[in-house]
């Protein structure tokens, strides 16, 4: 028998050289052009792309146009199959790829129109903006045309070809981040939902908490209209939790999430100059992650930052002369309207006495079937539209209702020739900021900045309706043809700032408009957790150094548990079968840190609690759609905790008997250790935070099943929640996994002429068998330090590869 040994053996020995082989040849597999040189048309002057250890691209260019089309050119190289799914995706061509399952998300897409009004704009640009994204798509397509043998293996096993781009294209992708930042209709449609379920008077006692902690006579009051909106939906109530729960799955409404951002000027920082930090807060969950970092080099500009892929410029980063960081300011640019459908003709509808007909169009879908000649299969779809905008509702099946729903979005009114974004390269100061970022109607974002002149500031950019109202909490119905929008809020009111005596700016998706703001602005916003903590931190005695923001970036300390972990506690404490739970609680210090037990115990039974709290009178399906909307809710709950006491807290399903406080707390402890016994044990000091709260990273290519967590990263333990600055967000019905953290963490000084501080979650190219791919992930998980690099001679230094185009 030892042939056989033998023959094994030596099957072992080859398997393991070809694993080897596979092994380290695999970088090799998808990867492309860096060392050398390559004539590209269209450039003016050589240019040269250099690429340090991470892979970031560093351009050297002799104009802003090469600059950019360099720019694309890289792009396309790292992340031409992230676009072009971007792409698809923006344009509602996603079951080209994905076939049937992805129908009714373009039906969704084609329906809002983002591709159509990307074609409006594109046709309207002035000739230095479409020049400026003319040089960014040549770079796209010669990168395509002209390199054809390094085209991204991910086409091939996608079985789509790499088409060429447009100015259209990139417009495209440009809207789809702005309709992201002002997702809030589910907003309106809960609030809705709860007024048709129990009433306007209960509805109020529920209706959202908004404060801006930094004006003392802000009361957190919601702007109401609610009385006209009630009962105009035939079927009650569960026709608003249908459209509702539907509004989940609208495309952007996975990117409104929320970011951290701060600037402390001179005399806050240990060298001369301002230090800014930003941390955007998005899903980067499939690798290589949001963001796309990159360094251009003109006589003109000197630029390091990150942008979306398939746009050109910086949107974070730094110049020679200013530096930016932006978080969402969830500005309300969106509103719903309930509109009558003509009983006469169901091809128009009605304003008081007048018939208008539907604005049809029709579009096709193009959707793979293996079974269909050619491998597609042709779809014609119709979208209608009233004078306010698409009807929204025909995109959901099974509602049960007379009326039909439409969508007014403002960008699809605010459009301008120019678009500011390309003007933050060239700014030489803090207020040439501020002017271009006035310049960005279609983009609702909190933006701090600062100069090297010692200035910082703040803005907030995008243009939102005034409505006559004054509200737009709730979906507006339609009685006549009077415009409920009367204008825009002009750019010189929107909420800024400027070197204010305490010496810093920052935002974290706050409530920044103070109570006497003489227009409605919006009634969706995070709680002041995050910002309540940075103000504790920046108001530590002393300067803050860089590595001090570096740690902020990464704080753990929970406010909201602070408050109502005491609460909890001792409500625990008082039963001998959660006592010990209790005392976790009470000698817990509120941070959330992965190795923990407190912060697991206190998310489970508040996540636990709130649900015992609303589920008798809003029913399962409604209670589950509001919870499940965190900003909603968050801080009105914690005032009735605090309180002590609050009808909500008795359960109206048990008349014989009065619940309270204690009694939901502690009968949410006793449903979590049912729950979390078999997968974390029986002792809940035992218990570990990161056990649960895990961050998982996944290839595109191969997001579940075989295979997933070796071309991705596996779970992951993840320090922090969604109400620390060390964001950690995950679902409220899915807890609690992370889908939305830190998609980059910068850290710039602006007296640093030498790097930045900055770390992705992924890496920089998204090849799938790229080492780069996810070589940045121990550094992100584990607060380690990385850098872009600034000077010529920090980018000389840490030259890897260098490739001329000419």
């Amino acid at each position: 028998m030892k042939w056989i040994k033998w023959v094994l053996g030596g099957l072992a020995v080859i398997l393991i050289a070809g694993a080897a082989v596979v092994y380290f040849t695999m970088p090799y597999w998808n990867d492309y052009r860096k060392d050398g040189e390559l004539a590209v048309e269209g450039f003016h002057a050589p240019v040269t792309i250099s690429r340090d250890g991470k892979n970031m691209a560093y351009i050297h260019a002799q104009n802003t146009h090469d600059a950019i089309m360099a720019q694309g050119f890289a792009a396309a190289q790292d992340r031409l199959f992230q676009m072009q799914l971007s792409r698809l995706f923006s344009q509602g061509r996603i079951s080209e790829l994905a076939g049937k399952r992805a129908r009714d998300l373009d039906f969704r897409m084609r329906t809002i129109g983002i591709h159509r009004l990307a074609r409006k704009q594109a046709d309207m640009l002035d000739p230095e903006t479409r020049k400026y994204f003319r040089a960014y798509v040549d770079g796209i397509n010669a990168f395509i045309e002209e390199t054809p043998e390094d085209i991204p293996i991910e086409f091939k096993l996608a079985g789509i070809p790499a088409e060429t781009w447009t100015v259209t294209d990139c417009l495209s992708i440009l809207y789809y981040m702005a309709w992201s930042t002002s997702a809030n209709l589910n907003h309106e449609v809960v609030g809705q939902m709860l007024l048709q379920a129990v009433g306007r008077q209960q509805a109020r006692q529920i209706l959202p908490v908004n404060i801006n902690p930094d004006d003392p006579a802000d009361a957190g009051a919601t702007a109401e209209r609610p009385a006209q909106t009630i009962d105009v939906i035939a079927g009650s109530g569960r026709a608003w939790a249908k459209l509702a729960a539907d509004l989940e799955h609208f495309p952007g409404m996975e990117m409104a999430m929320g970011s951290n951002n701060w600037v402390a000027g001179p005399g806050l920082a240990p060298g001369p100059r301002p230090i800014l930090a930003g941390d955007p807060h998005l899903d980067p969950r499939i690798l290589p992650g949001v963001w796309y970092p990159v360094g251009l080099i003109t006589p003109e500009f000197r630029a390091v930052g990150a942008n979306i892929p398939g746009l050109p410029g910086m949107a974070i980063g730094r110049t020679e002369h200013i530096s930016i960081a932006m978080t969402n300011n969830y500005g309300d640019m969106q509103d719903l309207y309930v509109e009558t459908v003509d009983p006469d003709d169901p091809g128009r509808y009605r304003e008081g006495e007048k018939s208008i007909p539907f604005e049809t169009t029709a579009e096709t879908l193009r959707i793979k079937d293996e079974n269909a000649e050619g491998g597609f299969r042709e779809e014609t779809i119709q979208i209608r539209r009233t004078r306010r905008g698409p009807v929204v509702s025909d995109v959901i099946p099974g509602l049960d209702t007379d009326r039909v729903i439409s969508l007014r979005w403002a960008p699809a009114e605010t459009m301008q020739p120019g678009i500011g974004l390309s003007g933050l390269l060239t700014a030489r100061s803090a207020e040439a900021v501020n002017e271009a970022l006035a310049e960005i109607p279609m983009l609702c974002l909190n933006w701090v900045f600062a100069d090297t002149r010692g200035n910082i500031g703040y803005r907030a950019s995008g243009k939102l309706p005034i409505r006559k109202n004054g509200g737009g909490s709730f979906p507006y119905v339609v009685t006549d043809d009077a415009d409920n929008w009367q204008g825009w809020i002009p750019q010189e009111k929107m909420p800024r700032s400027a070197n204010p005596d305490r010496d810093w700016l920052g935002t974290c998706n706050h409530k920044t408009v103070p109570a006497d703001f003489p227009w409605y602005y919006s009634s969706y916003f995070a709680p002041s957790y995050r910002y309540q903590q940075l103000k504790s931190l920046m108001a530590r005695p002393g300067k803050k150094s860089v590595d001090d923001h570096w740690r902020f970036q990464r704080n753990t300390k929970n406010r909201m548990a602070e408050k109502i972990a005491p609460v909890m506690a001792d409500a625990l404490m008082a039963y001998d079968d959660t006592r010990q739970m209790g005392q976790i609680l009470s000698d817990w210090d509120f941070t959330d840190d992965p190795d923990l037990a407190a912060p697991a115990i206190f998310q489970a039974v508040y996540i636990d609690f709130a649900r015992r709290a609303f589920v008798d009178e809003l029913g399962s399906e409604t209670a589950m759609t509001m919870l499940k909307n965190w900003y909603f809710w968050q801080e009105r709950l914690q005032r009735m905790v605090l309180s002590g006491d609050s009808h909500w807290f008795d359960d109206k399903r048990t008349p014989d008997r009065v619940e309270d406080l204690g009694t939901l707390f502690h009968e949410a402890a006793l449903d979590v250790m049912s729950r979390l016994t078999p997968e974390m044990g029986k002792n809940p000091a035992d218990w570990a935070w990161g056990d649960v709260h895990t961050l998982t990273l996944v290839s595109p290519i191969r997001q579940e099943g075989p295979g997933k967590d070796l071309l991705g990263t596996g779970p992951m333990p993840m320090p922090g929640s969604g109400e620390t600055l060390c964001r950690g967000w995950y679902d409220y019905d899915e807890p609690f996994g992370v889908t939305h953290c830190a998609s980059l963490r910068m850290v710039v000084d602006m007296a640093d002429d030498e790097k930045i501080l900055a770390v992705l979650p992924g890496g920089v190219t998204g090849r799938v068998f790229s080492p780069h791919q996810k070589d940045q992930v121990k550094a992100y998980m584990e607060g380690d330090k990385m850098y872009w690099w600034f000077s010529d001679a920090a980018i000389r230094e840490h030259t890897r590869y260098t490739l001329e185009l000419r």
